[in-house]
């Protein structure tokens, strides 16, 4: 029989975590920090289940993070009433999901490839670990991890300290300001304005990261010594770029092979970071060669008038109200490249 003298010290530390959650979820609350989701394995694994709808319902995208942000989903869905499967991973290549899609051979829908050309033209093998581990994840995935990530979801939606990149012990100390040891570096920092992600894996910056000049300096910074060092990743010889654009042809053959249909897009970036990326890699060394070799069609943001005139808030990503913007200017390009029939409510 239970010792009621037991229960008072279980039932006093239960209040007291209860208590703590709540003033650590209401001060959250108070300085403006909205829900965001965690945009791990479980999240990506949900939403590559839905890469087999008809091509009627939905088209698939991936790339890196900039289509992330500048597909508005909530726009997208709105103006051609089909989902828009957001598969693109951040600060990745999105060769390996090209590679996943091309050899399931249950997939045979309508493919954007989003190409940002210091993550797209390299070899560099940290660029293919996050697409890489949650496609292990995906393929691995047990019922008890499909469980858990439904019961998550709900509570995800309610409490804003769950975002684990941000509010979980281990990402509060990686984001400590502790200086870099000689020979030792942290990695960047990003500030939290910067990016969110909501159910559907669509990034987004807060509106006080658009309105503070200080955030995106902080950003472009960053920018700035992450360009540096990934130029050791660009492609050091002719027989290194031929490799990727055979790998990348071989992919998109497969998946034409079954009905399937593939489209490139270059979304914008500015300043300093599209200076460097032209200098690095000339469009037509690069982008035309790839839809030249690929038999692709291509989006360009420069060739169309509706798509070259975005500013990038840190150079490099749009920010929500810009992100509508692009989404409905994309949506009849894309329409009249490739013939899909994006019209809402259409078949």
């Amino acid at each position: 029989m239970t010792n009621p003298s037991m229960k008072k010290p279980a039932l006093l530390m239960a209040c007291i975590v209860v208590v703590t959650i709540s003033c650590w979820e209401i001060y959250l609350r108070s300085i403006g920090v909205d829900n965001s989701y965690d945009d791990g394995p479980p999240l990506w694994s949900a939403i590559r289940d839905e890469v087999y709808q008809d091509t009627s319902k939905a088209v698939v995208f991936i790339g890196s993070s900039r289509i992330k942000y500048d597909l508005d989903i909530a726009t997208w869905k709105s103006l051609t009433g089909k989902n828009a499967v957001q598969l693109s991973c951040v600060g990745s290549s999105p060769i390996p999901l090209l590679v996943d899609l091309a050899n399931d051979e249950n997939f045979s829908g309508n493919l954007v490839i989003d190409v940002t050309e210091v993550l797209f033209f390299s070899g560099a093998p940290h660029f293919a670990e996050t697409p890489n581990k949650a496609i292990k994840y995906y393929e691995d995935r047990s019922p008890a991890q499909r469980a858990s990530f439904l019961i998550n979801k709900p509570l995800e939606a309610t409490f804003c300290f769950l975002d684990k990149s941000n509010f979980s012990t281990n990402s509060m100390l990686d984001k400590l300001p502790i200086s870099n040891r000689e020979g030792v570096d942290a990695g960047p920092l990003f500030p939290m304005q910067f990016e969110r992600t909501n159910i559907e894996r669509q990034s987004y910056m807060t509106e006080e990261f658009v309105a503070d000049t200080n955030l995106q300096n902080r950003v472009k910074s960053i920018w700035d010594k992450l360009g540096k060092r990934a130029q050791g990743g660009t492609p050091q010889s002719a027989g290194a770029l031929d490799t990727i654009l055979t790998n990348v042809k071989s992919s998109i053959d497969k998946i034409k092979a079954r009905g399937g249909e593939v489209i490139f897009v270059r979304t914008p970036s500015s300043g300093r970071m599209f200076i460097g990326e032209s200098m690095g890699f000339p469009k037509t060394k690069y982008w035309d060669r790839l839809l030249a070799e690929t038999g692709c069609k291509g989006i360009y943001f420069l060739e169309h008038e509706s798509l070259s005139h975005f500013i990038c808030a840190e150079n490099s990503h749009l920010s929500q109200p810009d992100a509508i913007k692009f989404t409905k200017a994309l949506i009849p390009i894309l329409e009249t490249e490739t013939g899909w029939n994006l019209h809402k409510n259409s078949n």
